[in-house]
């Protein structure tokens, strides 16, 4: 894991399936506007978590994997 310095609080990246940091970085990959949430139990499995349900500390994990995402320009090629 790894320890990122936000704008807001610093976070562990927590790249697991399903994860904030991993759901951000999803959602830029599919072309998706930001909308911090999670999935404890994996993507689609369990309950689907919120922003309002979230800590800050994990909106900052879900913003730091969209940012990630962006830098890195990946994005999904539907051609």
């Amino acid at each position: 894991m790894t320890i990122v310095a936000t704008d807001g609080p610093s976070v562990t990246t927590d790249k697991s399936h399903g994860s904030p940091f991993d759901r951000g970085d999803a959602d830029f990959y599919y072309y998706r506007p930001p909308e911090p949430h999670y999935w404890p139990e994996g993507t689609n499995h369990g309950v689907k978590i919120t922003e309002d349900q979230m800590t800050d500390v994990e909106i900052a994990a879900y913003n730091a994997g969209y940012a990630y995402a962006y830098k890195q320009g990946d994005q999904k090629d539907w051609y």
